[in-house]
């Protein structure tokens, strides 16, 4: 029987549609379906991983809260982002990864019943830590304007309840790829004062962007540093996905209980790998700006090979959704049938939202295919789906 904290998280799909693919074994399979990346981590990251695995001081549970060089470095990043001075002792710890982080973090926030509020679509994995925490997601729409995502606003506000406890953000979010505008964080900001709510933000991807806009962080607007917990990773950007390290930023009266919880839940972080993610955070180039750029070649090449197709352009991050229920097929279906009959690994949004909402669409992840692999892709989709 399963356990009731269970009863109501589905899983992610990601994990079937890859094992499928890793079963079929077929170098033609464009892989689609998960967030890796083959643009190789910061040369610094890894020969100090290398070093790291010689060192007695990293075999080791301490500190606790994590390698005092990862904390400053962490620490420092979020204050020159936000123009807000944040204490690495204090202030800041270190988490195995950055979904650990968001999971501590709201488990020191969340009542059972409270209410979280997020985007959808938004990433599964999210919605079930606030579920696994005993939160209730409120899920808020993103709509589609002139090919692109924006958020509802409207019924943003008619979110606002006594039960809403936090505010779970990301930009640009994963999968949808929406990177908020100032107008939306401003709203975002009023809600969270309006309800007394945190804003747990996931700043996995917040450099990640195509807009040639500097980035927006929460924390920066007058008066919500006292709100806003964000929680950082070295995966996505610093393309570090085996490192499994991130970090937590936060007012210190909050960071007590999350440092509490994350000394209960996991002890402490992999020490070796922590001196890579020291590296990366204070290489020369981290080369994040040459990613970008290359990321956003590949999802241009999409963009064109889906030309005249519902898909929603991203501004920023690894992924662009397709709306398949407009061209007639579930997104079930319609990755099926890639996988079948074009050699494509995709994953439906089923349970990344709303059925009506985030249940239409099937993700296109960019990160791990070069646009040499994807030149027929038009013709692929074509085959398969008769389009």
């Amino acid at each position: 029987m399963t356990v009731s904290r269970l009863a109501h998280i589905p899983g992610i799909g990601v994990d079937r549609v890859g094992n499928a693919a890793d079963a079929l074994n077929n170098p033609e399979m464009l892989r689609f379906e998960n967030l890796d990346t083959d643009i190789a981590p910061p040369i610094a990251a890894i020969e100090a991983t290398r070093a790291a695995v010689a060192r007695d001081n990293a075999n080791s549970y301490l500190p606790f809260t994590g390698l005092h060089e990862l904390r400053q470095a962490a620490a420092a990043r979020v204050s020159a982002t936000t123009d807000v001075k944040y204490d690495p002792e204090s202030e800041c710890i270190i988490s195995s990864g950055g979904l650990s982080g968001v999971l501590n973090t709201l488990l020191a926030l969340i009542e059972p019943g409270d209410e979280v509020i997020i985007t959808d679509p938004a990433y599964a994995g999210l919605l079930n830590r606030i579920r696994l925490s005993g939160g209730i997601p409120k899920l808020v729409p993103l709509v589609v304007q002139d090919g692109r995502w924006r958020l509802d606003l409207d019924a943003l506000k008619k979110a606002i309840s006594p039960k809403v406890r936090a505010i779970l953000t990301m930009s640009p979010s994963m999968p949808s790829g929406i990177v908020h505008t100032h107008e939306e964080w401003r709203a975002l900001c009023e809600v969270a004062e309006a309800a007394d709510a945190w804003i747990v933000h996931d700043a996995a991807m917040e450099r990640i962007l195509f807009t040639n806009e500097s980035v927006i962080h929460p924390a920066s607007f007058s008066g919500m540093a006292k709100r806003v917990i964000t929680i950082g990773t070295v995966s996505k950007e610093y393309r570090m996905i085996g490192w499994r390290v991130g970090w937590i930023v936060g007012p210190r009266k909050i960071m007590q209980d999350i440092t509490l919880v994350s000394l209960t839940n996991i002890v402490c972080q992999g020490g070796i790998a922590m001196y890579g993610a020291a590296a990366a955070l204070t290489a020369e180039d981290d080369g994040v700006a040459a990613a970008t750029a290359e990321w956003k070649a590949r999802r241009d090449h999409i963009l064109s090979s889906m030309s005249g197709l519902p898909v929603v352009a991203p501004d920023g991050g690894w992924s662009l959704l397709i709306d398949t229920v407009a061209l007639g097929m579930q997104p079930g279906e319609a990755s099926q049938r890639l996988f079948d009959h074009g050699a494509i690994a995709a994953t439906p949004m089923t349970d990344w939202g709303d059925a009506a909402q985030a249940g239409r669409y099937l993700r296109f992840v960019y990160a791990n295919e070069p646009v040499p692999r994807m030149t027929d892709l038009r013709e692929r989709i074509r085959n398969a789906w008769s389009v």
